[in-house]
């Protein structure tokens, strides 16, 4: 592996991980671009129900996900998110939004429009990119893979938390979105979550963010040094 070759890093991991946040502060230590997967489904998912397109309709989703132009464009904490030119950065974090990207992704014939897209973005490497099937499906020979996951009790606290609500209710509802999107990503047929047998699996629970960067920075550096020893 050459240290002037910029790498491929795949972050894979359950909904409320720490994928996103992690993702963007690795890119931005590494010089690296964020590449966002959820992003584009979530994108994906906001045109639809504007356009009124069946969530279960997978050939109309994925012609509409072939007339569709997706923009990352670092910003922040992450990305700002650009669906045909507009801006959708805060509109595709809402909760209806989520409910209908975790629907929409699971049809194989939109997926394969989106890793392709996915691949053409990121297969140049410089990248950090995270999904739930990035290692395993989107970029099996990426140069790292690394999959998050904690505690599906914490998992539903940071999302009630990011989500700007601190109501057992809220709680309740969040607890039960994140028990079934996982249930439906880790059964899906196609690209199903699942931790790549050569990831390095980094439970998030008890950490902190910054914990967890500076140990997804040492697997990297690790990584670099092994190959040059």
């Amino acid at each position: 592996m050459s240290a002037t070759r910029k790498l491929i890093i795949a972050i894979d991991g359950p909904a409320g991980s720490g994928k996103s946040t992690i993702a963007a502060r690795l890119a931005r230590k590494l010089g690296y671009v964020n590449l966002e997967s959820g992003a584009m489904y979530r994108a994906l998912a906001l045109k639809a129900l504007e356009r009124q397109v069946p969530l279960d309709n997978a050939e109309a989703l994925r012609q509409l996900a072939l007339d569709s132009t997706m923009q990352l464009e670092p910003a922040g904490e992450g990305n700002r998110v650009l669906l045909d030119g507009r801006d959708v950065s805060q509109r595709i974090r809402e909760p209806d939004v989520t409910a209908a990207a975790s629907r929409v992704s699971i049809h194989p014939p939109v997926r394969q429009v989106m890793v392709a897209r996915q691949r053409e973005l990121g297969g140049n490497g410089g990248v950090v990119m995270e999904g739930r099937d990035i290692g395993s499906a989107v970029f099996p020979n990426a140069d790292v893979k690394i999959f998050l996951d904690a505690d599906p009790m914490v998992r539903a606290g940071r999302r009630v938390l990011q989500n700007g609500s601190k109501s057992a209710e809220e709680t309740q509802r969040v607890q039960a979105e994140i028990a079934a999107r996982d249930q439906r990503d880790r059964t899906r047929t196609t690209s199903p979550l699942v931790s790549a047998a050569d990831a390095v699996i980094v439970d998030t629970t008890h950490k902190s963010i910054d914990e967890v960067v500076a140990e997804v920075e040492g697997i990297v550096t690790n990584l670099r040094d092994s190959d040059h020893g």
